[in-house]
């Protein structure tokens, strides 16, 4: 049968493209990649530049002198965000650059590794989530998001108005004191030598409460009666209480340290609180000094200042401290069975709660004072 001419000169050119060269064929492949490539790389230039679009129009930032003196930090002049906007433009903050965004950041990434570090636990150990042995680690975890997560609201949202100041960095001080007895808890439970707890376990959780409570009553009290600039007792009103709550909740841990240390011994879980501590100490330094940027004022707006430091070494502080209680929990399971009873730590545990309750109320009375304070004020 005769076929078209048609059909014979396709027939051709299907057959020189199916003898293409190799390397002919490889040059073109990668020339496509590349192509695509291209194409990709100027999507991912633009990204920014959709996400900015596709975000409210953010205010800038302001200086010093365009807030009121309540949100003033010393020897941070700049990057300020204005007061008396919608809700919304506080929380899409969290994407614009400005003197808290590092603060906001540092505890959002911590509070994001404490969970996903603790779920890897959970998948790897197969956590028995209704035993009782389980329970202080639960409660752990919880305070330590808790406190995390209450402290990135705080320098995300105080900005909107002075109530709202007060408000956010009092939920702040009560994540603290319960972060503060969710740790005192695991040191008691699964971290504590021997000796150590022969002579303290009698009284050192209910004083492990007293002062976690303490310690957010303290601060709320300095923030509620001193006003800016700060004088040098509303530092000793926070710094005091929260320096005994940690002195009293890290004793089991120093204990186990020292012994461990001069023993030569070589467990894992005591390096991690060796850690915990050290990063505690540093931490701890840059909430009570503001250097660098006493040194430098105006250079460490956006970045540097010591806040800042605080939140990166209080942030590295957690998650070394959380490795050191896994590593406890999987290993030193027999002694805390011998030790303990189910009602014993059911008590202990709620404990817990009852601390949350009185931190909360306290919270709450100083933030009744503070917004008749301020009703007094406009009227």
């Amino acid at each position: 049968m005769l076929r078209p001419l048609w059909a014979h000169e396709q027939r051709g050119r299907c057959g020189r493209q199916r003898k293409l060269h190799p390397r002919v064929a490889m040059t073109t492949a990668i020339l496509e990649r590349l192509s695509t490539l291209s194409v990709s790389g100027q999507h991912l230039r633009r990204l920014p530049k959709i996400l900015e679009d596709g975000l409210p129009k953010m205010p800038g930032t302001v200086l010093e002198t365009d807030v009121p003196q309540l949100f003033r930090e010393p020897y941070i002049h700049a990057g300020y965000r204005p007061t008396g906007h919608e809700w919304r433009y506080y929380f899409f903050s969290l994407f614009q650059k400005h003197n808290e965004v590092v603060n906001v950041w540092t505890h959002l990434l911590a509070a994001l590794a404490v969970l996903l570090r603790f779920w890897a636990f959970v998948e790897a150990e197969g956590l028995p989530w209704t035993s009782a042995h389980a329970l202080p680690l639960l409660l752990y975890v919880l305070s330590s998001i808790t406190y995390l997560t209450f402290s990135l609201l705080a320098h995300l949202l105080q900005s909107k108005s002075e109530l709202s100041h007060y408000t956010f960095y009092f939920v702040d001080y009560v994540g603290v004191s319960v972060y503060q007895y969710g740790s005192a808890l695991v040191h008691f439970f699964y971290t504590s030598d021997q000796a150590w707890y022969e002579h303290f376990w009698l009284f050192f959780l209910p004083a492990a409460a007293f002062c976690g409570w303490l310690s957010c009553a303290g601060c709320c009290y300095a923030k509620y009666r001193y006003c800016r600039p700060y004088p040098v007792m509303r530092k000793i009103c926070q710094v005091v209480p929260a320096g005994l709550a940690f002195i009293l909740d890290i004793s089991p841990v120093a204990h186990r340290v020292v012994l461990c240390h001069l023993s030569g011994c070589q467990e894992q879980a005591v390096w991690y609180h060796s850690l915990q501590i050290v990063f505690f100490l540093v931490s701890a330094y840059f909430f009570s000094c503001p250097v660098p940027e006493k040194y430098f004022p105006g250079s460490c707006d956006i970045v540097g200042h010591g806040h800042q430091i605080f939140h990166a070494f209080l942030s590295v502080c957690t998650l070394s401290q959380l490795e050191a209680i896994l590593l406890d929990y999987r290993g030193r399971q027999e002694i805390f069975l011998q030790r303990h009873s189910p009602l014993s730590i059911y008590m202990a545990c709620l404990s817990f709660f009852f601390l949350v309750t009185c931190s909360a109320a306290t919270a709450a009375f100083l933030r009744q004072k503070i917004k008749a304070r301020l009703t007094k004020k406009d009227s």
